[in-house]
């Protein structure tokens, strides 16, 4: 499941405990349920319309449904507003027809689409897929963007009347208290640090830049998630444990039990899995470049490197050198992993947030970083910072 199911499935689960009648539209796909089962126990008819799967990519599947056809099913339904989550082109042909209509819309920016598909191999699409985009939000009453830097993007490409809609954590599922020693035994050995991922395993997310991480001493990899590119991804780091999908209070688990959450991805429009991780105890790595600015304060709360870095870290001339150089502080039962003056990108952010042995630390770190809104106090901030400042050398 991908970051715009998350958080169309969150709406449903609040417009469905507040009472109000509301209805889904989604491409069919191969075993695809025509309900979804609210959180409040309420059962929501999806409207599943015909669509075709992208040649070459099983996962991705393109609505082949007209904008007529939808208008129809919007007079049907005769809604008062409608959520239009990343549209493009069933997006885009729903808000034409909603247009027709009169009906208000909400157009919600969750994935950055173009960049997605310049990683997929098609940068020549990059241009084109804008185009439709801003065609989509431009029909839309309102636009709304998760981060700073995604209002921005849409801005700059065009898009008009974009307003920020920042995210939540359910704090009540996602807590420190869920860690399990056993269970992260059952990962990585006492002296080594276990290093958590969570999301899709697809290529603009990135994940074999962990390769880096993979590699340094000390430390284990668990990556959660699946996706095409898991195959890839085992022959490339053959230490790491590969979870597979995890969902509810067994992925809350998984996360609390780690030490560490790193998102090797450079194009995330916001990071709900970094506010998962953060309000499971974790300090977080992730790139400087979009969402992940909101929401983590270098050295309080995790650390943000350079994109690029972590890849020319990880270049075949480079990475021996690199090694040698840098992983004498790095091993097991030394004082702490030692962030060298050399260290690049991911490596170097690692390095700082992973001691090695402290215990206590450690324990003091996941009680500052209870949940990802307290991140945003002063207090909690300060908390963190002292801690860090502690634990890395």
């Amino acid at each position: 499941m991908d970051g715009v199911t998350g958080s169309v499935l969150r709406v449903v689960d609040h417009f469905a405990a507040t009472g109000d009648d509301l209805g889904v539209i989604a491409p069919q796909r191969p075993g695809a349920d025509t309900s979804l089962r609210a959180s409040c126990g309420r059962r929501v008819r999806v409207r599943r319309i015909a669509s075709a799967p992208v040649p070459g990519h099983r996962g991705v599947r393109i609505a082949t449904i007209s904008a007529s056809a939808l208008r129809r099913c919007i007079d049907e339904f005769r809604p008062d507003v409608i959520h239009l989550a990343s549209p493009m082109i069933l997006g885009g042909r729903a808000a034409v027809a909603a247009q027709r209509a009169g009906v208000p819309t909400v157009a919600v920016h969750d994935a950055d689409v173009p960049g997605g598909i310049a990683r997929y191999g098609m940068p020549f699409l990059e241009s084109a897929t804008w185009w439709l985009l801003r065609d989509a939000h431009n029909r839309a009453t309102v636009n709304l963007a998760p981060s700073h830097a995604s209002r921005d993007q849409m801005l700059g490409r065009g898009i008009e009347r974009v307003d920020l809609w920042r995210r939540g954590v359910d704090t009540s599922l996602f807590s420190s208290a869920l860690r399990s020693e056993t269970l992260r035994a059952a990962y990585a050995r006492p002296e080594e640090k276990l290093v958590a991922y969570v999301g899709r395993l697809v290529p603009e997310k990135q994940v074999e830049d962990l390769e880096v991480i993979h590699e340094m001493p000390g430390v284990r990899l668990l990556i959660m998630g699946d996706g095409p590119e898991k195959d890839t991804l085992r022959g490339l780091m053959p230490r790491a444990h590969f979870a597979g999908f995890r969902t509810g209070t067994d992925l809350a688990t998984h996360l609390a039990s780690a030490d560490l959450f790193i998102h090797p991805g450079e194009r995330e429009t916001f990071g709900q899995t970094l506010q998962e991780a953060m309000a499971s105890g974790l300090p977080v790595i992730a790139p400087r470049r979009g969402g992940p600015v909101d929401l983590i304060a270098p050295s309080r709360t995790g650390w943000l490197f350079t994109p690029r870095h972590a890849r020319r870290a990880a270049g075949p001339r480079e990475r021996p050198a690199v090694r040698r150089r840098e992983t004498a502080g790095l091993r097991p039962g030394g004082r702490g992993f030692r962030a060298q003056a050399h260290l690049a990108g991911a490596r170097r952010a690692a390095a700082r947030l992973l001691p090695a042995g402290d215990r206590a630390a450690r324990s003091r770190r996941r009680g500052a970083l209870t949940s990802a809104r307290a991140l945003h106090r002063p207090a909690a901030a300060q908390r963190c910072h002292s801690v860090l400042s502690h634990s890395a050398t």
